[in-house]
């Protein structure tokens, strides 16, 4: 009656990890753990179980575009730029720690969304806080917010977030009003939080993608300097994978 009533309460308590180990040592016969290491098997079980859920919620969160993306398959084969030695140190996460900032720039279907997600994948991995969001979904969002009220809260939640995550930049015209929102984005997280940048346009047709030049002087100083900067090259991965799956039909 004493275990069911403890069983029960560490459910109240939401300790399921615990809850489950403590009947699994109540159905094991065995005396081969003394009590301190049977106590350290429940709390890590629980443990455990709390970290896989956060890692769920965090990624859940992140709303990553690729989903399977991690930088443990990143596909250094194919000749496109990609240094092994600077994505090792960017795994590492210490650019998040220190608030810096990674530009991904590249010809389309090289991979920079991957690498974007992959890296985004393991901070949350890492216990950080993540956001990917695609420049013109995120602006139509902003737009939204701002008509229903909720503009400041949108824009505390992407000011929050270890990693922010900013894909398909430079892929349509700014309007003002947009290019005022991407600026308000980027000074809530400068030198406070890290954001990662990818966009098919070089970094030097930045200021004229921004297009108001004061305005674009300042989103560039908040996101330019001192970044990191990984420049893709080559022919699309999407095409070398696409000819590759039509020459093993072919082989059959």
């Amino acid at each position: 009656m004493l275990n069911e009533q403890t069983f029960q309460k560490l459910t109240d308590m939401r300790m399921h990890g615990f809850a489950r180990a403590f009947k699994e040592q109540l159905d094991d016969d065995s005396d081969d753990l003394g009590f301190d290491e049977r106590v350290g098997l429940l709390i890590d079980r629980e443990w455990s179980e709390r970290e896989s859920r956060s890692l769920i919620r965090r990624l859940q969160i992140a709303r990553l575009r690729d989903k399977s993306a991690c930088v443990e398959d990143i596909d250094y084969r194919h000749p496109r730029g990609l240094d092994r030695s600077v994505m090792r140190r960017l795994t590492a996460g210490e650019w998040i720690t220190k608030h810096q900032n990674v530009l991904i720039t590249g010809p389309t279907g090289c991979g920079k969304t991957y690498l974007g997600c992959a890296l985004a994948n393991k901070a949350c991995r890492d216990g950080r806080s993540a956001i990917y969001r695609r420049m013109p979904p995120l602006l139509h969002e902003i737009a939204m917010a701002r008509g229903d009220g909720s503009y400041t809260r949108l824009l505390a939640r992407l000011a929050k977030a270890d990693l922010l995550v900013l894909d398909d930049w430079g892929l349509a015209p700014l309007g003002d009003q947009e290019r005022r929102d991407v600026l308000e984005v980027l000074e809530d997280r400068n030198g406070a939080r890290a954001t990662l940048v990818a966009s098919q346009l070089p970094v030097k047709d930045w200021h004229a993608y921004i297009g108001e030049p004061t305005i674009a002087d300042a989103v560039l100083d908040r996101l330019v300097h001192s970044a990191h900067h990984i420049k893709l090259k080559g022919e699309s991965l999407r095409k070398k994978h696409s000819s590759l799956t039509k020459e093993e039909v072919s082989d059959k």
